[in-house]
């Protein structure tokens, strides 16, 4: 319902017909357009783009082409991600290493229902706007940013089981690198950075990262900042 109330505000799907205590009534017109709604989202394409579509039949085809690769490429990502994360158990397996069956399916879970998880924590809104944000920034630049996250973290997890004083400058200066890499993806949003702040603190595992770990370090980095918990 909250998805259908999104939807009526963006000007994507308003319902033909209410009754006369205001309750919203969907025809089967209405119906026919949630599925290209669904359809298309599930091909990738943003909201933004969804109307755009269906509100130009004109829409020219190759940009819908074009979307829809950059979307496939976009799965291809996360399949590729999958294939590394059951590639790496099966070398433990190799290796004689024991594997419960419940971390194959973490593993699995993890990368495919991610998508699930953000709808859990972000508005419609939101991710829209993520979305935008990551097409802005592209692709290189989210790998780049990657492995600078990875690098920061292991700055920060070796100055905190070292003792550093969050007040120290070397702290302080990985505080300011970390929120830099926050506000560079989320554009600022402070919405968006409290949505981030809450799937860290109730989540357990997140890209296969311990959260309990992950939070300890972001009271460290807020510590060091000065201010109120940062968001990863």
């Amino acid at each position: 319902m909250r998805t259908l109330h999104y939807y009526e505000e963006i000007g994507l799907l308003s319902p033909s017909r209410r009754t006369d205590g205001g309750h919203r009534l969907y025809t089967a017109v209405d119906v026919v357009r949630l599925q290209q709604i669904k359809s298309l989202r599930q091909l990738g394409f943003s909201l933004r783009e969804v109307k755009e579509i269906l509100d130009r039949p004109d829409f020219p085809l190759r940009r819908v082409i074009s979307l829809h690769l950059s979307r496939l490429r976009e799965r291809i990502e996360l399949e590729r991600r999958l294939c590394d994360r059951l590639e790496e158990i099966t070398a433990r397996l190799g290796l004689g290493e024991e594997v419960f069956s419940g971390e194959f399916i973490e593993t699995v879970m993890e990368v495919i229902g991610m998508s699930e998880r953000l709808e859990k924590y972000y508005s419609p809104e939101q991710l829209e706007y993520l979305e935008q944000r990551r097409r802005e920034v592209g692709e290189e630049r989210i790998r780049q940013a990657e492995a600078e996250w990875a690098e920061l973290i292991e700055q920060v997890r070796t100055e905190m089981e070292a003792g550093t004083d969050p007040s120290s400058e070397r702290v302080q200066v990985l505080a300011r690198r970390w929120m830099e890499l926050v506000n560079e993806f989320t554009g600022g949003d402070p919405g968006i950075s409290r949505s981030v702040g809450n799937m860290w603190r109730q989540e357990e595992n997140i890209h296969g990262i311990d959260t309990g770990r992950m939070r300890e370090m972001m009271a460290y980095i807020s510590a060091a900042s000065g201010r109120n918990e940062p968001n990863s």
